[in-house]
């Protein structure tokens, strides 16, 4: 079976979710108390997708197999604490389940990103990655990102260190 590609619409709201909550869990699950996962997981509701999707600021690309949603990646205004340099945009997630990881999906996602945002002319694009997120982070430094700082990524009452990168575009 071949991987797809398409801009994700309303009713992919709930697939969203469950794609999200799924692949942040068996990522990183394993890291937090139960009550701040739970907490943390609220960000990934159908009704956060589906605002996301009706608003014009927010571009999401989804990766489909066999009619079922593998992988995704949102592209949205800077909203990470830090002061973006000349137009931005930012990354504010690409998630791919594990089943097809190594498959090109991600870097299928991530050059639409790249596209879109040059596409919205912007000058930088950002995302933030968790520091001990070694597979995630070389992927993005082949790519040319480069580190600018961390910050406190919450979940729940747990704060995680994470790194803010920047790809010059």
């Amino acid at each position: 079976m071949t991987v797809t590609y398409r801009t994700a619409i309303t009713a992919d709201a709930a697939a969203l979710a469950t794609i999200g909550a799924d692949t942040f869990i068996a990522t990183f699950g394993h890291l937090y108390d139960p009550a701040d996962l739970a907490i943390f997981l609220k960000s990934h509701s159908v009704e956060a997708w589906a605002k996301e999707l009706n608003d014009r600021a927010f571009e999401v690309r989804v990766a489909e197999l066999g009619g079922r949603l593998v992988g995704y990646a949102k592209l949205g205004p800077p909203h990470l604490p830090f002061e973006p340099r000349g137009e931005a945009a930012e990354l504010r997630q690409l998630y791919v389940i594990e089943e097809v990881k190594g498959q090109g999906v991600a870097r299928a996602l991530i050059d639409w990103v790249i596209e879109r945002a040059r596409d919205r002319r912007a000058d930088h694009l950002y995302l933030s990655v968790f520091t001990d997120n070694h597979r995630a982070r070389r992927f993005y430094e082949k790519l040319g990102f480069e580190a600018e700082g961390t910050y406190a990524f919450m979940v729940g009452n747990h704060a995680d260190e994470d790194i803010v990168m920047r790809l010059k575009l």
